[in-house]
């Protein structure tokens, strides 16, 4: 659907204009939440009140920097933008409602292009249940600039924060690490081998596992539904889009607390270890270091972990220590090193 109707129409965007563009790629949002009052067509959104408090998140993306066209679809890369601002929301154990999207586009690109961009950014509202409420368009000297801001709400004792994981707290992820960034290398590697030869196809057909978790990340919002289920709120949770070593020093700086995890607990699904074997890197170092995962990791109070120790793709890693013993792994054979934070660098 998408590219065939790329390459037989090309609407220029400057033929439609600033709010022809925006009526065009916002016209079929439908509303979902009682709290939207008004969405776009105004000078402002706006949102009704509640007893909650509200969470705001606000992300930019970049191409050349956070994506890569020549192999980034334009829909995945709409979902993908609301994926991560979602999780955002759900790092801090609330529910997203809204989001507002901004965009600053090259005459590179079409009004088709940009439509295909929306047709996932609408894909992915429908499956986080939120609404698009504003947003704004302009153009860039070169490349795509998505701005996207996400509006969530939670009962302000249910908030979980980054600063208030406490030394014998249990630590929890999500899911499994380092899928994403092997799917990046996977690309990357296809991508470096068509630029050499382009008669060559990609060969990613048996690799959808790895490629689909960096594609189409998914936001954790059933996690923070299991966790309203279980009666539990973590003493802190951050989302994993540097790293698990850099984002577990996040939480221990901003708590002024240390912590010990295990490698052999550390998840990883077979498929990303047999690809990481493939590509002659250590499956763990992936598993630490990678980012882009977009799971959670969690403190949790020892007496509350029993209740989320057995939910579906809960996995106890280690505990918080104090302050004192420093960030440390232990390994298969028993010892500890020092960790350091070689994930993600922003700059």
């Amino acid at each position: 659907m998408s590219e065939s109707k790329e390459s037989i129409q090309r609407t220029e965007i400057g033929s439609l204009g600033e709010f022809g563009l925006i009526q065009r790629l916002t016209n079929n949002f439908p509303l979902q939440q009682s709290t939207t009052i008004k969405a776009v067509g105004d000078d402002a959104a706006v949102l009704r009140g509640s007893d909650q408090a509200m969470v705001v998140s606000t992300d930019l993306l970049v191409e050349g920097v956070h994506f890569d066209l020549a192999y980034f679809p334009l829909q995945h890369l709409g979902y993908k933008a609301i994926a991560c601002n979602v999780s955002d929301i759900c790092a801090m154990n609330a529910y997203a409602e809204q989001v507002t999207v901004s965009i600053a586009v090259s005459n590179r690109f079409s009004v088709e292009a940009l439509e295909l961009l929306y047709d996932g950014m609408r894909h992915a509202c429908k499956v986080y249940n939120v609404d698009l409420v504003g947003g704004d368009t302009t153009s860039s000297l070169r490349g795509l600039v998505i701005s996207i801001t996400a509006i969530g709400r939670q009962m302000e004792h249910k908030i979980s924060y980054r600063a208030s994981a406490r030394p014998g707290d249990y630590l929890f992820v999500t899911g499994e690490l380092g899928g994403a960034y092997l799917g990046l290398q996977l690309l990357e590697r296809e991508k470096q081998l068509f630029l050499e030869n382009p008669s060559i196809q990609p060969d990613l057909e048996n690799q959808r596992y790895a490629v689909g978790k960096f594609l189409k990340p998914e936001a954790r919002k059933d996690v923070v539904l299991w966790l309203e289920k279980a009666g539990v709120v973590p003493h802190a949770m951050i989302d994993l889009s540097d790293g698990l070593s850099s984002d577990l020093m996040h939480i221990c700086q901003q708590s002024q607390i240390g912590a010990e995890i295990t490698e052999s607990l550390i998840p990883m699904s077979e498929e990303a270890k047999l690809l990481a074997l493939k590509f002659q890197l250590d499956p763990f170092v992936c598993a630490l270091n990678g980012g882009e995962d977009y799971e959670l990791l969690m403190a949790v109070d020892p007496e509350e972990a029993r209740k989320i120790q057995f939910l579906p793709g809960f996995h106890y890693i280690g505990e918080c220590k104090p302050q004192q013993s420093g960030i440390q792994l232990k390994t298969d054979q028993g010892k500890l090193h020092p960790m350091k934070a070689q994930g993600w660098a922003h700059f």
